[in-house]
């Protein structure tokens, strides 16, 4: 059996979840800026009140398939990107405290405001930031204490590209979550979100295929670029569509489905280039994977768990659907 393959589907599914659900209740932090009333934020907060901790429940269960069934490429990632991913962690602890004790708050919730605004912000850029970075390589010849491969200008432009795709996903939850003018908002910047995700998209596919030849054979080599052409041509009309949804209120539901596939189709674009180094020019899946008597052991829980975090996600979500109709009950 192909352990290594297996697992690293797993944890792309994980981390594929996590960005979704819970890249859109980071994204109305981001949104909080264009959203000033405190009846306007209530609202925000009341719509995700249900599901932003559940959400996270994805990075966790991605990060422990790492760290179980690719030690040695998790060792390196933490140890090169130890910095960032701890100001992730930071972020998304104020991030989580603000939630809870702005509703309790009254005198101190501009305060609590802030601080769910500044942690979405900066755990977005901070995952963008790391995404870039492993993207881009790990340098391994140099001390641990001295690498700044997570920041360079490459890794900006991810991580900006990153806050703004979360922005759009929580632009189009908003819409289909909300009525009246919270809604016509939304799908107002949600227009204008579609047109900085897709040039952030185009920039960072042409920095990495212009900047390393085997990601450019890989795309561009013979016929290859005819068979994965689809891919980029169904990631534009997706766009497209999205943007005219957006503009039509018959569709609420749609657009945060078509941004979604916005993301599965650049991950999968991710995948296509990358695919099989976990770490770019120096670990492969199989070079990085765990004993296999260890993945074996680790599979019982795995088909436990997996299962089990789907269900009750699919549960939470199936009882809280529909519209957030006031700002004090939520539903």
């Amino acid at each position: 059996m192909e352990w290594a393959l297996l697992y690293f589907l797993i944890m792309g599914f994980a981390i594929l979840m996590y960005v979704l659900l819970d890249g859109f209740d980071l994204g109305l932090g981001i949104l909080y800026p264009w959203f000033d009333t405190e009846a306007e934020r209530d609202h925000m907060m009341r719509s995700i009140s249900h599901v932003w901790d559940g959400n996270e429940t994805w990075l966790v269960f991605g990060g422990v398939v790492l760290f179980a069934a690719f030690p040695l490429a998790y060792s390196t990632i933490l140890s090169t990107l130890y910095t960032p991913i701890i100001i992730m962690l930071i972020a998304l602890i104020f991030r989580g405290v603000a939630f809870e004790y702005r509703f309790k708050s009254h005198r101190s919730k501009p305060l609590w405001d802030l601080a769910f605004a500044a942690g979405s912000t900066v755990a977005a850029m901070c995952q963008g930031m790391i995404l870039g970075a492993i993207v881009q390589g790990a340098d391994m010849s140099q001390p641990v204490y001295d690498r700044l491969d997570w920041f360079s200008p490459f890794t900006i432009l991810t991580g900006f590209a990153v806050m703004a795709g979360y922005a759009l996903l929580a632009c189009c939850y908003l819409r289909m979550k909300s009525r009246g003018e919270i809604a016509l908002r939304a799908a107002h910047l949600g227009r204008r979100l579609v047109i900085w995700v897709m040039l952030g998209m185009a920039l960072v596919s042409l920095w990495t295929v212009l900047a390393e030849p085997e990601i450019r054979q890989r795309w561009l080599g013979g016929l290859r670029f005819l068979i994965l052409l689809p891919l980029p041509l169904i990631t534009i009309l997706c766009a497209v569509r999205l943007f005219r949804d957006l503009r039509d209120p018959a569709h609420e539901q749609r657009p945060f489905y078509l941004a979604a596939a916005l993301f599965l189709f650049g991950f999968a674009g991710l995948v296509v280039s990358l695919f099989p180094y976990l770490i770019p020019h120096s670990l492969t899946l199989w070079q990085a994977q765990a004993p296999e008597s260890t993945l074996k052991f680790m599979l019982v829980g795995v088909c436990f768990f997996l299962p089990m975090v789907c269900l009750y996600t699919f549960w939470g979500y199936r009882i809280f659907s529909g519209k957030v109709e006031d700002f004090e009950e939520g539903y």
